[in-house]
This record gives C-alpha cells, structure tokens and sequence, in this order.
C-alpha cells in the first residue's frame, strides 16, 4: 500500500474473506487468517474512513484473540493488534473506555515480552503510544511521563539499520512536544524538532511516514511558535502543514484533517496562507467524495469531519478580509453544495462539446451514464463483499471519466470543462437580476451581491453575529408554533417583532445598496442565496411594519422587488439552460389526501385542491390528475418523468439527520429525494410543491442544501415553488388559486411561462392578505429561474 492503490486493497479484503470463510471454527490457522483480515480493513479505514471497516476489523481482532487463550504463542501479537485498533478507533471517537482497555491489553503484551525479547521494543512503543493518548485527552502528568520514559527505553532498544526507527523517533518526538507545552521546558521542544528531522532524512521521498514526519514537525514548531512568539516557526509549521496535506501516499481523510487544521491555524495566527489552505481543503474534500458510489455514502464522506461544516462561510469570510471578493464568490461555491455538484457532473449537457468533437462527446456521455449507473447500483448492495466489489468497479469507471474529461481539456474553449466556476462564470447567474449570498460565518455576517455586470459588492452585516442568527432562527421555531394554535384573526404578535429584526438588521443595508449603489429599479427580481444559518430565516418575508407620517406603509421587501432563493449560484445557471426539442407543456396534479396508515393525518382539502388546479390551468396545456390508490410511489415517480408541470399536494416530511430520506407520503411506500434526484427528467419546468417542510436543508450539512425543493429544481425543473414549515391545507387553497391566477392570466392566452412564477406568488401573497395568516403567507418561497 505504499503507492496507495484502493483496488489492490479492496481485492486484498475479498481474498482474506473467503479465506476467512473456507476456514471452519477450531481450525488451528483461523486466528492468523482473521489477523490478517483485520490488518487489511484497518489500513482501508485509514485510506477511506469507513467507520464499518474498523468496526469490523476490531470485532475480527477480538475473534482472533479469543483463540488465543493464555499461553498461546501468539497471544502477545493479538493483544498488541488489537490495542492498536483501539487507539485508532479512541482517535477517531474519542471514547475514553478505547484508550484504557488499549492500555492494559499493550501492558499485558509487555509481560509477554520480557527483557531479551526481539519485539520488546515494538510494545514499550505501543504503550507510550496510547498513553501519550490518554495524556492528550485527560492531562495526567503521570502518563505522559511514563510514555517518555517508554519511548527512551524502544529506543535504546532500536538498531540504527531498523526500517521502522523513524516512528520511534516521531512518537517520542510528539511526546516531548506535548510535555514542553505544559511544562514549557526549552530543552523538551529542541530535541523533539531534532528527533523528527532525523527521521524525516531517513525516509525516501513516498514513503507513507514521511507524512507522520510533517505532523510532527508542525506540531513542534508550533509549539515552540505559541511560547516564543517567533514568526519563522510559524511559516515552518505553514509549511509542514502543506507537506502533509498534500502527500499523496497519504488517505484522503488524513489529508483533509490536516488541510482544516492548516485553514484554523492560518486563520488564528492571521497568516497568507489562509485562502490556500481552504482551497486545499475543497479539492481534497472533491477527490475524497468522488470515491465514495453512492449517494448517501457521498454525504456520510461530507459530514464526517467535525469541524468541516462551517469551512465554505469561513473561506468567503475570509477572502473577503484580505479584500477579495470575486475569490470570496468562488470559494463560496465551490465548498457548497458539493452534493449537487458532484452529481450533476454526470448530467452536465455537452451541446457544445457535441458540435466541437462528436466522438469525445459520446464517450463523456457513456461513460457519465456508466458511472451514474453504477452509483447507484452499489446503494443497494447489503453484502459487505459484494459492496467492495462494486466500489471498485465504481473506482473503474470514474479514474475512466477523469480521462475523457482530461482530453475534453485539451480542446480550444473546453480548458475550464467541469472545472470549479471563475467569478466569470459565476455572474451569469445574475443576468436577469442581482444575487445576494448572506454568509454566516463564526468570523463575520456580511452579504455579497454579485450584479448583472461589473465587481460584486460587499455589505457588512455588522450589527448581527452568528451567535445572534442561531437564537433568532430559535426564535421563529417557537414564534411559528405559537402561531399554528393561534385564531386566523389574531395579530402575530411574536413573529412580527422577528420580522422587524429581518429587516433592520439584515435586509435594509442590502435594500440601501440595491437601491443607492446598484440603482436597482422598484419590482425587479432579485435572488436570495443564503448559507449556514441564513437558511433557517425566513428572509424573503423581511418587513419594518411602520407607517409614516402621511398615514401610508413604509414598504418591505416584498414590496420592493420580487424575490427567489437560489441553493447555489450553478444551480441557477443550470437552470437557465435551454432544454433542446420543447414539447407542448403537460401539466399533473399528484394529490394524497389518504396516505395509509401510520403514515399521517388525512388530509381533507387535497382533492378539492386538484380540482380547483385543474379549473385554473390553460386548456392548451395536456392535463392530468394522479390521486387516491394510483398517488403511488411508482404512480407519482412516473407523473414527475412524463410531465413538464407540476403541481403536488401531500405530506411531506424533511429528515433531519439523513436528508434523501426526505419525502412525500404517498399511497404506498415514500416518495424520497434520492428517488427523484436518480431520474431525468428532460422536459421539466415548473413545480408547486403544496406540501411542508420541501425547502428546509438538513441540520448535520446546512450548507448542502439538500432539500426537496432543492431535488426537483437538480432533476431539472427550472422553477420551484417550496414550503419552509408545516402548510395549513384549508388555507394554502387561498394561496394557490390566487397564484395560478396570476401564473396564468389572461388564462384565454393559454401561455405557460415558468418564469413567471416568482412574480405570481409575490402579488398572490399581497392578494391574499385579508383571508390567510401572516405564516402561511410567508411559508411560500420560490426557487429558481
């Protein structure tokens, strides 16, 4: 595994399985061949980090000791494996009964292995190891002196011809290095900067521990940097920083980690290379996902690092402070909605490219197909066996797609192809009106509105933090719950005092640039692109509920322009692409009112709803209703493929920790996100999802946006119409007949333009007003073109 090849590793892993399972209980070799099995699913969980494989591979160490009892020759070897996939796993999850269980079994392989013994060494090695660990998590001196002490003994104990010296060497290293930044004693930091240098020279240029030498070395020189205060320490550790993130023998999750804690030590200390190092993090976080098959293990990929989740609000925070905002509009896009990105590689059109190079555009298509299908058909593979093959095979074809689009590259005008967006490219998201990202970052709250034309614009949000924006969003949790047990009639006290703050606080200073600095006219469209904790506020709706002297409303938002949202700036442009062949528009409405049992409350308004639909679309358009026992999983899933327009009422719920789990109840089974998401479908325009929760991200991944307004506008359609919270059904009929009104007047024309869809559901909300409270007014929100 020196050169890191996944495949061999993978195939490895089925070998040792089925050696594994010709081998019958009482076999005197089945303990070296679960051993064995063991080692090989540990080194795939540090390449991978698959939380399964060293789970396995711990439940496979603990199989194989037990058929070791006392007295076994090889008992001291199992102890001693099996401490050390604890430790990992303590790295990994910080369970403290890891580390001490870990600890006592290395202490009983040291008994095993008395003075004399060749592999002594390897095991006072071991045991400094977990309790330098243990010392890092708990701080008892005691531990991290005996594990010095260890270290010193290995050593001593070490030939200097040894091939594994060097990891003597880094770990006593790292173990003066945290004593020195407790103790704070010179001499403990000078031989740990000392120890690791000789290591590093030991080692060839590929060798996987070189990247353990940069690890160390940064963590010494920072060390020293933090109690000295000497900068070129500093630009040392930058630099063992980068080494390490960027070492190819290295797993991409060890990477990663090192490129974040590379972006917060830059960020802390203030140092140049702080955008680099987001960058860095965004294209190893693009290489490790695009390994993984599926779509769900794509996300389990995302949301594995703690502390990743805020890294794109940061990254444009920080680009902004050093005064760069094109690059802040880019860093922005390209750490968020990675999801979305990365799948929609497989679904990029290539008219161009088809006009340019015919042959290299069917190859791209075949392979995009191939690649596409075999993601998929790994998600629903249970056999851990069968699961390696298939990622293999998925490996396969991707490393055969990165090809193609490698020569596509070459071609005049294709250098940029599916690469991250310039600024440039970026902007023609703004071609018919300006889009303003709110960015909320533990740095700072500002917004950026990028023009039809010319240099974005930074607002700074000064007067709101992010710690501000979390209660808020609390805030209007309870407001709107307080509301739904309230009478129609009565005034939404609560959530107009949070309105107000919308305004004040974050809107007006947008609408005081819209209008001074961009000249933006009255009723324009504009488009909203939140992140993190902008998501969760329900911006759109901003309103400063004040009269002026001559008795007449000071206008809000909605007043003032027509607004959408957007998940991400691409999401916009790809929206905005012409479909090739137009075909006269159909137009469903998908209707449960009777979702079966346990499934949620019948629905009373929906069938009524689909009439009144039906009543109010052109009769151009050919139009068809799916309700009662044909409202299906399959029934709804064909209607999304066969129609361009579409109207939904129904049940539908967000998942809070697994969002393609997201869904609408229909008759049968679940109509889910990843359902949707897994069709083309080609001639989409319009959707009106009447139904709760359809815009509202997941709380693991904010900045994902993965939602199922989110999934209908990736599957193609243009321009979606979303609910932020629960829909009150005998009021929503208000809002949609107000608004296919508008969409579709004078309805004699028979037009069905998709964009005008953000434009009737704001005067909709405005002619509703007497009839419908003021959070199921709000609820509405529009995404797309």
């Amino acid at each position: 595994m020196q050169y890191g090849n996944i495949d061999d590793l993978d195939e490895g892993i089925q070998f040792r399985r089925e050696a594994v399972s010709l081998l019958p209980e009482g076999n005197p070799d089945r303990g070296d061949y679960l051993n064995n099995l063991a080692v090989s699913l540990k080194i795939r969980f540090k390449h991978q980090g698959k939380p399964d494989d060293l789970d396995e591979a711990i439940s496979f160490y603990e199989e194989a000791l037990r058929l070791r009892p006392v007295g076994h020759k090889s008992r001291d070897v199992s102890l001693d494996n099996l401490g050390g996939a604890l430790v990992t796993r303590f790295d990994d999850r910080g369970d403290i009964d890891d580390i001490t269980r870990a600890i006592s079994l290395r202490r009983e392989a040291l008994t095993l292995r008395p003075p004399g013994h060749s592999s002594r060494d390897t095991t006072l090695n071991n045991i400094a190891l977990a309790l330098k660990e243990r010392y890092d998590e708990l701080d008892v001196s005691e531990d991290i002196n005996e594990a010095i002490d260890r270290y010193r003994e290995s050593l001593r104990l070490t030939r200097l011809d040894n091939p594994e010296r060097h990891r003597t060497l880094h770990n006593l290293s790292s173990a003066l290095c945290s004593r020195f930044t407790r103790a704070q004693n010179n001499e403990d930091v000078e031989e740990a900067i000392t120890l690791c240098q000789e290591a590093l020279a030991s080692l060839p240029s590929l060798h996987p521990d070189r990247y353990s030498s940069y690890l160390w070395l940064q963590e010494a020189y920072l060390s020293r940097f933090r109690v000295q205060r000497n900068l070129f320490d500093l630009s040392l550790a930058i630099e063992n920083f980068r080494l390490a993130s960027g070492h190819p023998t290295q797993g991409f999750p060890g990477r990663i980690k090192e490129a974040i804690r590379w972006a917060r030590h830059a960020e802390a200390y203030q140092h140049e290379s702080d955008l680099e190092a987001y960058q860095t993090c965004f294209e190893l976080f693009n290489s490790h996902v695009m390994t993984r098959s599926s779509t769900i293990s794509r996300r389990e990929a995302a949301s594995a690092f703690r502390d990743a989740q805020s890294l794109p609000v940061d990254a444009a925070s920080c680009a902004i402070r050093r005064g760069n905002l094109r690059r802040a509009v880019e860093l922005m896009e390209q750490g968020r909605g990675q999801q979305w990105s990365l799948a929609s590689r497989f679904k990029t059109p290539v008219e161009e490219l088809e006009t340019a190079n015919p042959q290299l555009a069917h190859s791209y298509l075949e392979l995009s197909k191939r690649v596409s299908d075999a993601a998929q058909s790994s998600a629903t593979i249970t056999d851990r066996a069968a699961a390696d093959r298939a990622a293999t095979e998925y490996r396969r074809l991707t490393r055969q797609w990165e090809a193609a689009v490698a020569e596509i590259r070459k071609l005049p005008k294709f250098s940029r192809f599916l690469l991250p967006p310039s600024y440039e490219d970026l902007q023609a998201a703004a071609r018919h009106g300006p889009v303003i990202i709110l960015i909320a970052s533990q740095y700072s709250c500002s917004a950026i509105i990028v023009p039809t034309s010319g240099e974005p614009h930074h607002v700074p949000l000064s007067s709101i933090a992010l710690a501000d924006l979390i209660i808020l969003k609390d805030r209007f949790t309870r407001a709107l719950r307080q509301a739904s047990r309230m009478n129609p009639k009565e005034t939404r006290t609560d959530l107009i005092v949070l309105l107000r703050i919308v305004w004040d606080e974050i809107m007006l200073p947008i609408v005081n640039a819209l209008e001074n600095v961009l000249k933006l006219k009255r009723r324009s469209r504009i488009w909203l692109c939140p992140t993190a904790a902008f998501t969760s506020i329900p911006l759109h709706a901003a309103h400063p509920f004040l009269t002026k002297p001559d008795r007449s409303k000071e206008p809000c938002l909605e007043d003032l322009y027509v607004c959408s949202y957007t998940p991400t700036l691409s999401a916009l442009i790809r929206s905005r692409q012409i479909t090739k062949g137009r075909v006269t528009p159909s137009f469903v409405a998908i209707g449960q009112g009777q979702p079966g049992a346990g499934k949620g409350k019948a629905l009373l308004a929906v069938d009524s709803e689909l009439e009144l639909v039906h009543s109010l679309v052109p009769a151009t358009a050919n139009h068809s209703t799916v309700s009662g026992d044909k409202a299906t999983r399959t029934g709804a899933l064909k209607a999304l493929e066969d129609n361009s327009w579409v109207h939904l009422a129904c049940h539908g719920k967000q998942h809070p920790t697994q969002p393609y789990d997201s869904h609408f109840v229909m008759r049968d089974e679940h109509l889910t996100l990843l359902d949707i998401m897994e069709r083309d479908i080609p001639h989409a325009e319009f959707a009106f999802l009447s139904a709760c929760h359809t815009a509202v991200g997941d709380k693991e991944t904010p900045d994902e946006v993965i939602h199922l307004a989110a999934g209908l506008q990736f599957s193609g359609f243009k321009s979606v119409v979303g609910t932020l919270w629960e829909v009150d059904d005998s009021v929503a009929k208000h809002v949609v007949e107000a608004f296919y009104k508008y969409m579709f007047h004078p309805k004699e024309a028979g037009v069905m333009d998709c964009t005008r869809a953000a434009w009737a559901l704001n005067c909709a909300t405005h002619a509703v007003k007497t009839k419908v409270p003021l959070e199921q007014r709000m609820v509405f929100i529009h995404i797309g073109v």
